[in-house]
């Protein structure tokens, strides 16, 4: 097997790509971030800096470790700049044909050992291998929210994924301090397979009047020890994105509990996304969050 992953590449510096960079620059690897524009990239470090601020402030790293990490990450728009990598690590909006035609561009610019991951939490690994010419150098990487704080790495292969690419990919995410575990190439992969069902279930009940917004989060939290009940957890993860990976796991499952319930449908059509708009099942323009009438 060849060395370890040492040169990062990273395509999207959005909530999730940020804190990708940012746990690679950390764990002493040189990162390249590339974003659509100048405002996008500005974003993107501005969430890293703003990660690392908290860090120094918890006294988890030094001031510092803060300028070492941010001195391993450079930023660009130019999809050439990631041609060199090692890795790269695709992190962009959850549409197959977008991160198609990224993954084609990064094909005829990077070298034959790179590897191509995507942080993809719902579409399937096989589709994007399919569409490169290094199918065997195409994984999943799917890191949970925060990225930082978050130690589950589910490192997805498909049945083109070569064992070598496989085994460095897995390193990698060990190096990166993560807790990886081996997934099959489904949609949902091991946890929102099971998770995302979870949700909409929540939903349906609530649509059914079985108990309040407030009464299910706590009866979650304080009967089954969940650190989050799904109302609060659907808000922190956006009812549009979770909405969305339903709607790509139905299409893949055509399993019923897979639905997204009429419910969520009307709240993303009403712009309650969650925490990221202000309102969703929660509404949290106060000091506290207080359940919303639906």
């Amino acid at each position: 097997m060849k060395g370890g992953i040492q040169k990062v590449g990273v395509a999207g510096c959005g909530l999730m790509g940020s804190g990708i960079a940012e746990i690679s620059a950390k764990a002493g690897m040189d990162v390249v971030v590339r974003e659509i524009d100048a405002s996008a990239v500005e974003a993107g470090r501005g969430r890293i800096e703003s990660s690392l601020a908290r860090a120094v402030k918890k006294e988890k790293i030094t001031a510092e470790e803060r300028d070492t990490i941010l001195s391993k990450i450079r930023f660009v728009t130019a999809v050439e700049e990631l041609a060199d990598r090692d890795i790269v690590i695709e992190a962009i909006i959850e549409d197959l044909e977008i991160k198609n035609e990224l993954f084609g561009k990064l094909d005829d610019l990077c070298g034959p050992e790179t590897i191509f991951a995507t942080n993809t939490s719902s579409l399937t690994v096989t589709d994007m291998a399919a569409a490169v010419d290094r199918s065997d150098r195409v994984v999943g990487l799917h890191f949970f929210n925060p990225v930082p704080v978050m130690k589950l790495v589910e490192v997805v292969r498909t049945i083109a994924t070569s064992d070598e690419a496989f085994e460095r990919t897995f390193e990698f995410a060990r190096a990166l301090g993560k807790e990886p575990i081996t997934a099959k190439d489904n949609s949902g992969f091991v946890v929102n397979l099971l998770l995302v069902p979870y949700m909409l279930d929540a939903i349906r009940q609530l649509e059914r009047g079985v108990a309040s917004v407030e009464d299910i989060d706590a009866g979650m939290k304080l009967g089954c020890g969940h650190p989050m009940g799904p109302f609060t957890l659907c808000d922190f993860v956006g009812n549009d994105t979770t909405y969305r990976i339903a709607e790509i796991m139905y299409d893949e499952y055509r399993e019923e509990r897979y639905a997204p319930p009429p419910l969520l449908k009307r709240m993303v059509a009403m712009g309650r996304y969650g925490r990221k708009t202000g309102i969703g099942f929660y509404d949290y323009s106060g000091d506290q969050p207080v359940p919303v009438a639906v």
